[in-house]
């Protein structure tokens, strides 16, 4: 099974198989079939032993020795591109990585919704200058402390929460960081699967009671 696993992965195939559930998705909820604007984040976890030294870091915000995963998602939260990085790479750097990337696939992407930890002028500009995307921070209130819910950056911390619905993915246990992003992959592509499987909601006739009222 690992070497289908490996295989797979390597050949590309979970990135053209999320692209296509992803699609059917949005066009089930009648959106366009391909986003425009998607919203970034990272999430640190920790790193078993079988993590190699060179794949891995210590985020000293988060205080976690292990991998950082940087995840682009839709409106909807659905998995659009994602990076696995040493958890002490700075969210700025893999963004450059993670952007250009995307808009080599994706150039209607034009607007990328983000934390205080993409921001800067530097990083704006270039985003605007290279790639012709906005980089539009949500900022968190001043003086708040605790669980904030914050418009658009919700979105992507749910679908961090998602990743953890499958247990491999509550640690990182991967040599590859390559195998590592699989992993992710599959878990939406597990949880889009099951979506596209539910029936439709029918809506329900009114009563003629109620009709004629």
């Amino acid at each position: 099974m690992f070497g289908y696993f490996a295989r797979w992965a390597k050949a590309g195939a979970l990135k053209r198989i999320l692209d296509q559930l992803r699609r059917r998705l949005r066009l089930r909820r009648r959106r366009c079939p391909w986003p425009v604007r998607v919203i970034v984040d990272s999430q640190s976890v920790k790193g078993a032993e079988t993590v190699s030294n060179a794949t891995r870091g210590y985020d000293a915000n988060k205080h976690i020795n292990g991998r950082k995963r940087h995840l682009l998602v839709d409106q909807d939260g659905l998995l659009v591109d994602l990076l696995v990085t040493p958890a002490d790479v700075q969210d700025r750097d893999a963004a450059r990585i993670l952007l250009t990337r995307l808009h080599t696939e994706h150039p209607e992407i034009v607007l990328v919704w983000a934390d205080n930890g993409y921001g800067g002028e530097e990083f704006s500009t270039w985003a605007q200058d290279t790639l012709g995307i906005t980089i539009k921070v949500v900022p968190r209130p001043k003086d708040t402390k605790g669980f904030v819910l914050l418009p658009k950056r919700w979105v992507v911390e749910r679908s961090n929460s998602w990743t953890m619905r499958a247990r491999r993915n509550a640690r990182d246990y991967e040599r590859l960081t390559a195998h590592a992003e699989a992993h992710i992959q599959w878990a939406f592509i597990t949880l889009m699967s099951r979506r596209l499987a539910r029936p439709r909601r029918q809506t329900k006739a009114l009563p003629a009671t109620l009709a004629a009222a």
